[in-house]
This record gives C-alpha cells, structure tokens and sequence, in this order.
C-alpha cells in the first residue's frame, strides 16, 4: 500500500465505520427510550399499528360507555327494589283494612300509611323532582329520559341510546319503564262476580287496571274493594320490569365482556407489529456501544499513519 498524506484512505474507512456504528447505536438508544418501533424501522406495520391503535382506544371508549350504561340500570333497580317493597306493603295494608272486626278509626290510620306508601311511589317516579335519576337522566318518566324544553315531559322520540361497539351504528337501546303517576297504560285486569244464595255464579265483570290507578292516591284508597286485586297486578307489572331490567343487564355485561377480549387482541397484535424487544434491542446497543469505543480508538490510530512520512525524509 502506497504511503499518502493528502488521502488517509485508512482512516476514511474506520471513520465511516464509526459513523455507522454511531448511527446503529443512536437508534438503539432511540428504541430503548421509546420502546417502539419508528416510521422508517418498518412504515407498513407504523400504519397497521396506528389503525389498530385507534381502533383500541375506540373500543375501550365503547366499553366505558357499557359500564355507564350499567351502572345506570343498577341505579334503576335499586328504585324499583324500592317501589316492589312499598307495593308489597300497600298490599298488606289492603289486606288489614279488609277486616271486619277494625273501626273506622283504625281504618282511617291505615289509610295514612296506605297514602304515603302512594304519595312516595310517585314521588320517585314522576314531574321534574323525580328522586329516580342517573347523571341527571329520569329513569322512570319514559323516553330518553332527558326533559324537554317545554312543559313537565321527557323526550320520549327514543330510548335512552347508548354507542356499544368501536364502528358506526354500533347502539343498543336501553328501555326503563314508565312509572309516572300520568302513566294509564293498563297493566292487567281484576274480575268479580255475582253469586245467589245456593252460592253458584250469576254474573261477573271485568275491570282494567291502569298503572296511575295504583299510585294516585285521588283513584284508589287502601277499603277499594278491588284494592288488593290492583295491587297484585301492580307487583306483577313491577316484576316484569326488573326482568326486562336484568335481561338488559345481562345483555350489556356479555357485551362487556366481549370488548375487553377484543381490545386485548388488538393491543397484543398490535405489540407484535410495533413493539420493540427490549432484550434483543439492549444487546445491540451494547454492540454497537463496543464497536463504536474500538472505532474510535482506530480512528486514533490510523491517524498516526502519514507520520511515517517524516522518517523518509528524515
């Protein structure tokens, strides 16, 4: 090899290892510090990663949104719990104030438990000061629940809406009960009838029993004659919404449960694309940590070659 001063062919090379190994070793650390992959390490799987990245975070929204949901139906529960237990009392009250041997005066005391029994039944569930709510939502007025501008009503276009899935149009509709005190949904029928004296039937007649009928403490005193009949209708009429209500709980807690098996999928598929192997990327840091010092130390070296020239020319 021939000896040169303008050129230290020796040096360039050693140099452009060091560079190189610089470079390597810069974007180790780079790896290490973030723990993900870059744009320019891998640009196809930096996109894929960030599509299911997106879609992860759109599911756990999803699923945040189920666990409101929820929580709201629990809170519904817990006031239906409530109206199931004073309904039961109502109905013992019907069944005292059937006995001949009370006055009126104990009947008149039967009636003041009998009214406020209904006086709280529909103040949990009706007007504006509905005691029934969820983040400000009426539970029990129908609808959305969600008041209307004018007038003492609730928006009742739809059912209370609630984005269930990462994708569009993925909803479910969530329906509570209308147990306003103005609701005249009929919710059964009560029968009587006539006997003569060989006690054998002569008649009968059917009676249709609206939900405001058993609440409204102006339509139904606890001496009705049909008082415990209606009454019984209105348990049944309260059952049916607990079931509806756990169906819908039931639904929503699969539906839970689906979403956190899918956004686990999602993020370990998207660590597999993204995600750097810090045991692998710490040794290459170390290598090239290594090359780079002994590159260095031969950068040094070759610099000393075209000093051999002086010996030449003594």
């Amino acid at each position: 090899m021939a000896i040169a001063v303008n050129n230290n062919s020796s040096a360039f090379s050693i140099w452009s290892n060091f560079s190189n190994n610089t470079v390597n070793m810069s974007k180790a650390m780079n790896h290490l510090s973030t723990g993900i992959k870059g744009v320019a390490d891998n640009p196809s799987g930096v996109g894929i990663s960030e599509r299911m990245r997106s879609q992860a975070r759109n599911v756990a929204s999803a699923r945040s949104n189920v666990e409101n949901a929820l929580s709201m139906l629990q809170t519904a529960d817990s006031w239906l719990q409530k109206v199931n237990d004073m309904l039961a009392r109502m109905s013992e009250l019907s069944i005292e104030a059937g006995d001949g041997t009370k006055t009126q005066g104990d009947k008149d005391n039967i009636q003041i438990e009998f009214k406020e029994l209904q006086d709280e039944i529909t103040r949990i569930t009706s007007k504006n000061t509905a005691a029934a709510k969820f983040n400000g939502l009426y539970l029990f007025r129908g609808g959305n629940g969600l008041a209307v501008v004018t007038g003492d009503k609730v928006d009742t276009s739809s059912n209370i809406m609630v984005q269930i899935g990462p994708d569009l149009n993925q909803t479910v509709d969530v329906a509570l009960k209308d147990l306003q005190v103005t609701n005249t949904e009929v919710i059964g029928e009560t029968y009587s009838y006539t006997y003569n004296s060989d006690n054998v039937a002569t008649g009968s007649s059917m009676n249709e029993v609206s939900w405001s009928s058993i609440i409204d403490s102006s339509k139904m005193s606890v001496s009705a004659a049909d008082s415990v009949g209606k009454i019984a209708k209105a348990v049944d009429f309260i059952a049916n919404a607990r079931a509806n209500n756990g169906a819908q709980q039931n639904k929503l807690e699969q539906t839970r449960s689906g979403l956190l098996t899918y956004e686990d999928n999602l993020r370990s598929s998207e660590s597999k694309v993204r995600d750097i192997d810090m045991a692998r990327e710490s040794t290459q840091f170390a290598k090239f940590q290594i090359l780079n010092q002994v590159s260095n130390a031969m950068l040094a070296q070759a610099n000393q070659l075209p000093q051999s020239v002086m010996q030449l020319i003594g």
